[in-house]
């Protein structure tokens, strides 16, 4: 029989919420600012993963990535929007938060996502209210699929690797932390994961 789950590492963006700021929300965004969006895109491209590694600001990387050359809008438009684009999976997090406080769970985020984005999100939707800690590549300046993630989730949550549960909605996410010895679970929707927890004795 498995050891029993103890602590939960959960993604933000595929698990808990809308992804903050992928590929389909970039293309509605040079849409919606009529800005070209092949060159908005190879921009991009190229400095998205420092902006969430956290080597850049949101503002530095909306001046490389946007603000090339000059706008008809300001920044804040462009955050305000940007932040606009993430959407609470309410029943996911009303889950979690359910499950958290009639068990003795240790709760860990463990997200790629630029420090700005992240912190709205957290204040946003709730997640303090549940989550103990948070693990965030803008802040830690590490992205998944990096070990060391959650290296650093397992020394800040005091939980043995082998009573920990990674849960992420990537495939290539999954794998990586199975490579490194870690027990995985693929989220696809609430009612596959509820099972899957129940599965393991947290029902």
């Amino acid at each position: 029989m498995p050891p029993a789950v103890e602590a939960l590492f959960v993604d933000i963006g595929g698990v808990l919420a809308t992804n903050g700021w992928d590929a389909d929300a970039h293309r509605r965004a040079a849409q919606h600012f009529g800005i070209d969006p092949d060159e908005m895109e190879r921009r991009h491209h190229l400095v998205f993963d420092a902006y969430e590694a956290g080597t850049l600001t949101l503002r530095q990387f909306l001046d490389l990535a946007v603000f090339w050359r000059p706008r008809d809008f300001a920044p804040e438009d462009f955050e305000a929007y940007m932040f606009e684009q993430s959407q609470p999976f309410e029943d996911v997090i009303a889950f979690f938060r359910e499950l958290k406080q009639r068990t003795r769970l240790r709760l860990v985020a463990v997200s790629n996502e630029g420090r700005e984005l992240a912190d709205y999100r957290n204040r946003a939707f709730g997640l303090g209210s549940f989550v103990d800690a948070f693990v965030i590549s803008g802040h830690v300046g590490l992205r998944k699929p990096d070990p060391r993630m959650y290296r650093l989730a397992l020394g800040i949550s005091g939980v043995p690797k082998a009573d920990t549960l990674v849960i992420d909605d990537r495939d290539v996410l999954i794998e990586a932390a199975a490579q490194d010895g870690l027990r995985t679970l693929q989220h696809t929707d609430l009612e596959s994961t509820r099972r899957a927890l129940a599965e393991l004795g947290l029902k």
